[in-house]
């Protein structure tokens, strides 16, 4: 602030003498610019150095400093704006590569778990077969041994019934009187003789 006092106060006494210079010459009768008389010309060196050493120091001591704070804020300002870029990158970054581990564990997690429900579900389907295919075996060897049961039955019959046709025709045609015992041997030795002869 004193600077510019001082600034202040040496182009106003500039000012002053200059004006004063103007009046002298404006008085003097010889025709010319006053600046270009050579006696006048110590004086004027004199003020232009003062002027200049008076510019030179406030340009130094006051407009300099305040544009190289603004250079310099400027510059801090812009450390700051790149610094947090790179932080703001590198967390995008760190970011981007956590995003892509949990979908690389998300996609193993489910063909773990497809590899899973198909393995349960193809146990199911095993244990179902066996079941329904235990349950057919049963079904199967219930029904054979009620068809084995059903034909002994029916071959017993057809012994009989045989044997009781053989007594009655012997009877008739031959006018002999056999037993059943008999008669049924008989018949199982024709049915054993057929036997043979178709698996012959």
């Amino acid at each position: 602030m004193s600077t510019l006092k001082t600034a202040a106060a040496v182009a106003t006494a500039s000012l002053v003498a200059g004006i004063g210079s103007l009046a002298h010459a404006a008085g003097d009768s010889e025709p010319g610019l006053p600046q270009l008389k050579v006696d006048t010309w110590p004086s004027q060196l004199f003020w232009l150095a003062v002027v200049f050493g008076i510019g030179y120091i406030f340009m130094a001591r006051v407009v300099t400093p305040r544009i190289g704070s603004v250079l310099e804020e400027r510059r801090t300002r812009l450390d700051d704006d790149l610094t947090r870029a790179r932080e703001a990158s590198a967390e995008a970054a760190q970011t981007r590569t956590e995003y892509e581990a949990s979908l690389d564990e998300a996609r193993s997690d489910a063909a773990e778990f497809a590899r899973k429900a198909a393995a349960d579900a193809q146990a199911k389907a095993d244990a179902a077969e066996a079941k329904a295919g235990k349950r057919m075996a049963t079904k199967i060897g219930k029904a054979e041994t009620k068809l084995a049961a059903d034909r002994a039955e029916a071959e017993g019959n057809i012994t009989a019934i045989a044997a009781e046709a053989a007594i009655d025709t012997a009877a008739q045609i031959a006018g002999v009187k056999a037993t059943k015992a008999q008669a049924e041997k008989a018949v199982k030795a024709v049915a054993k003789d057929l036997a043979m002869q178709e698996a012959g």
